[in-house]
C-alpha cells in the first residue's frame, strides 16, 4: 500500500512527535499508553520518524500527558453522562477510540491536519472533525453541547501569543460557560527556546505561565482547580532528572503539566 506523505507546516508538524512518542511506547513490555493504534498510522506515513530517535525526554513526556489526559478525561465522562468532548488541536490523537461514555465528540484541527486524519478516522453520529484554525471562533457556533462540555488543549497553547490565548478564553466562556478545560503548560524554561527541545526544532514555543493560577488574570470567569506533574508519574524512567526534580526551580521550570480548570 502506498504510504501518505504528510504535507504539513512548521506547527502543525509537531503532531508527528506525539503519534511517534506513544507508537514507540508500544515497543515496550510495560507501556505507559497501550495504543496500537498510533503504530497502526506510523506504519502507514512517509515520513522518517527516526530523527526523533533521541527524543527520549519528548516521548517519555508525551506518554505521560496521554495517561493524565486518558484518566481525566474519562473520569469527566463517568461523572457527567451525557457530555460533549471537543479536542482542540486534535492531530492525529487517537483518544477518541479508547475512552468512552460521550455523546459527541468533536475534534478540531487546522484544515491540512484534518485532511489528513481523515485517512484515518470517519465521522459517525457521535465523532465530528472541524476543519478550522482554533482562533476562528466561527467553529463554535458548529457545536452542538446541550450537556456538560469538557475542553482538551494539549500541545497547543504553547504556540499562541499570550493575546491569543486570552482571546481564545474569551470565546470559550461566551459560547461554553460552564465548561471543563483540561490544558497542557509548557516548561517555562522552554518559552522563546525551543532550540533546546529534543525533538521540536523549528516551531516557536511563545507562552505558558510559571503559576497556572494566574489563568484568572487571563479571564475573570476561569477558575483554577487542579494540576498534574509530568515528573510525578514513571520516576524511574526521567533518568538523571529524577535526581534532581523534587527542586524547587527545577519543578517551576523545566516540567509540564495538565491544568484543570472551569469556567464559571
Amino acid at each position: 500500500m502506498e504510504k501518505i506523505r504528510p504535507l504539513l507546516a512548521e506547527v502543525p508538524a509537531t503532531l508527528l512527535v506525539p503519534l511517534w512518542a506513544r507508537a514507540e511506547e508500544q515497543k515496550r513490555s510495560d507501556p505507559l499508553v497501550r495504543d496500537p493504534r498510533s503504530a497502526e498510522i506510523l506504519r502507514a506515513l512517509d515520513f522518517d520518524f527516526s530523527r526523533f530517535s533521541g527524543g527520549w525526554m519528548s516521548q517519555l513526556g508525551c506518554c505521560i500527558r496521554t495517561v493524565i489526559l486518558d484518566r481525566e478525561v474519562q473520569r469527566f465522562l463517568d461523572a457527567h453522562p451525557g457530555s460533549t468532548v471537543i479536542n482542540l488541536g486534535c492531530g492525529l490523537d487517537t483518544r477518541v477510540s479508547r475512552l468512552s461514555g460521550y455523546t459527541c465528540w468533536y475534534d478540531l484541527d487546522l484544515p491540512e491536519v484534518i485532511a489528513l486524519r481523515s485517512h484515518f478516522f470517519t465521522e459517525t453520529e457521535q465523532r465530528h472533525m472541524i476543519a478550522s484554525s482554533v482562533l476562528d471562533s466561527g467553529w463554535m457556533e458548529r457545536i452542538m453541547a446541550p450537556g456538560p462540555v469538557l475542553i482538551i488543549a494539549e500541545g497547543l497553547f504553547m504556540y499562541f501569543s499570550e493575546e491569543e490565548v486570552t482571546s481564545l478564553l474569551d470565546a470559550l466562556a461566551r459560547y461554553f460557560p460552564k465548561a471543563v478545560l483540561l490544558v497542557e503548560m509548557l516548561a517555562p524554561l522552554l518559552v522563546g527556546r525551543n532550540r533546546m527541545h529534543d525533538v521540536v526544532k523549528n516551531a516557536s514555543f511563545k507562552w505558558t505561565l510559571s503559576d497556572s493560577r494566574d489563568f484568572s488574570r487571563l479571564n475573570s470567569r476561569l477558575h483554577y482547580d487542579c494540576e498534574w506533574s509530568y515528573f510525578d508519574m514513571a520516576r524511574r524512567r526521567w533518568r538523571y532528572l529524577r535526581l534532581i526534580h523534587g527542586i524547587g526551580w527545577v519543578r517551576r521550570n523545566m516540567n509540564n503539566r495538565i491544568v484543570r480548570l472551569h469556567f464559571e
